[in-house]
């Protein structure tokens, strides 16, 4: 098929914009206004509609699925990508954070006892060695779908029956409310990493898919209270920040 320079409703023109290019530009704001999952229309009716070959046509979607805005399912078609939550740095809980993005969480309890934790733990909680801390380890859910594998251990002396307290919901508010113990403050980093086999089964990826590794030690009346290392997907959250320009 030869593509078309007429200038009719929809059709793409010869232009400086490469003509792939321009369909990537309607396709995207075609994505947009479609929810996550929706179908984009076939090669041939995006030939017709936008008079162009089908080269054309792979190519913008070729973009478009390589950007992670669509996604192509073999024998199936080309759909509207799920759009990864979008989190600034900010102190709150996991639960406060899916909210304000418009997501329902929820929470799979995987572990909680008493054991003697990695020694980077024991250095960032300030514990002797041998001290055994509340290990509390989480499945994170927004709407309904895996979001991230919390791993979270809290000094004893700071919570002595953790053991007993319910855990759906946001840790942060159960230490304020049950224990007096507001977090402040948090130091944290984040790395991006391939997912190992234990968090790719609960997060539903495949081997070796990218991850974002949240390292956090978060402070309660200048005492550390929380060493905590949480795996997000890296296909459904993202992390925004603003960068002014500083002197130097």
């Amino acid at each position: 098929m030869t593509e078309r320079s007429d200038a009719g409703v929809g059709v793409i023109v010869d232009g400086v914009v490469p003509k792939h290019e321009q369909l990537r530009g309607r396709l995207a704001e075609l994505a947009a206004g479609l929810p996550a999952g929706a179908p984009l229309p076939g090669e041939r009716q995006l030939c017709t509609e936008h008079g162009v070959s089908r080269i054309t046509v792979r190519e913008a979607i070729g973009q478009l699925v390589s950007e992670g805005v669509l996604v192509r399912v073999r024998g199936k078609g080309t759909f509207v990508a799920e759009r990864p939550a979008r989190s600034r740095p900010h102190l709150a809980s996991f639960s406060e954070d899916m909210r304000r993005m418009g997501l329902r969480p929820a929470t799979v309890v995987l572990t909680v006892g008493r054991a003697v934790p990695p020694p980077a733990t024991r250095a960032a909680l300030g514990l002797v060695a041998g001290e055994p801390a509340w290990h509390v380890r989480r499945l994170r859910l927004a709407d309904d779908q895996p979001m991230s594998v919390d791993d979270g251990w809290y000094p004893v002396a700071v919570a002595p029956d953790l053991d007993a307290a319910d855990f759906t919901g946001s840790l942060y508010t159960l230490l304020a409310q049950r224990y007096g113990v507001t977090i402040e403050r948090a130091e944290q980093t984040v790395r991006a990493a391939e997912v190992d086999r234990e968090c790719a089964v609960l997060l539903g990826l495949a081997a070796s898919r990218p991850v974002l590794v949240f390292d956090r030690v978060s402070y309660s009346a200048g005492r550390p209270v929380e060493h905590a290392l949480s795996t997000y997907r890296g296909d459904r959250y993202e992390v925004a920040v603003t960068v002014e320009l500083g002197e130097g």
